[in-house]
């Protein structure tokens, strides 16, 4: 069932497989909250899409004739940054994986997914959710589990390197607390759509596609405060008017 929307959310496809396609664009015809407003089967093409066309969300195959659906990709980072992005591909090889999250993706589909199905994870995905198959989750948090090097704690102001601002800052290390989004949203004062916007930015900032990884990174980054010290914090900016109700 689709969530609560105020606007169709439009909705660019980058697929070289003509019945894939098709089928996808059915489905996203068939919902009322969906708009289709381009149906690309290669990089170029979806690429003079993405310059022509607002959109909301991309669903971009890895695949094609011309060149790399990460090229795509990253052009929709570059070009529309609020567009959330979801990969549809064959392949579940990690470094790919990896580098198509790197580049923007919010979300990693394989292609056993029915497109009905894609249509459930369109609308997850602009409620702020990241739908990833399966069997890439497990080979993400097998990643997480397992790094192929160690990484060493950044210093306490790295956060600064990776351009997140303070309410950024702050919204990170409340996640890392565990709270809900419509907790992070009445603890800080601000709308539950404004904290997903930050956790998003926080996300791409990060080059990660979800909750956990977003932790495990801050805490190699050094970003997270130990035990206590977000309180503290947050009641010495609320004394001295550095907090303030939307940002």
């Amino acid at each position: 069932m689709a969530l609560e929307h105020t606007a169709c959310a439009r909705v660019l496809i980058v697929e070289d497989d003509a019945a894939y396609r098709g089928s996808c664009g059915a489905a996203i015809r068939r919902d009322a909250f969906l708009k289709l407003v381009a149906s690309c089967c290669s990089a170029r093409q979806a690429i003079s899409a993405i310059k022509r066309e607002t959109i909301d969300v991309a669903l971009v195959d890895l695949g094609l004739p011309d060149g790399s659906g990460i090229e795509v990709i990253k052009a929709i980072t570059r070009e529309r940054p609020e567009c959330d992005v979801m990969v549809m591909s064959i392949f579940d090889d990690e470094e790919l994986v990896l580098r198509a999250i790197e580049a923007g993706a919010t979300g990693y589909l394989l292609k056993d997914s029915a497109p009905l199905d894609i249509v459930g994870c369109i609308h997850a995905l602009r409620a702020g959710g990241a739908p990833i198959s399966p069997m890439i989750a497990r080979l993400l948090l097998d990643r997480i589990r397992h790094p192929r090097a160690a990484r060493q704690p950044a210093a306490p102001h790295a956060g600064s390197a990776l351009n997140l601002s303070e309410r950024e800052l702050e919204i990170l290390r409340v996640v890392a607390r565990g709270l809900s989004l419509a907790e992070i949203a009445a603890l800080l004062s601000i709308s539950v759509n404004t904290v997903k916007t930050h956790v998003k930015r926080i996300y791409r900032k990060l080059a990660v596609n979800s909750r956990t990884e977003a932790i495990f990174e801050a805490q190699c980054m050094g970003l997270l405060l130990p035990t206590g010290g977000l309180d503290a914090e947050r009641g010495r900016r609320c004394a001295t008017g550095a907090i303030h109700s939307e940002s």
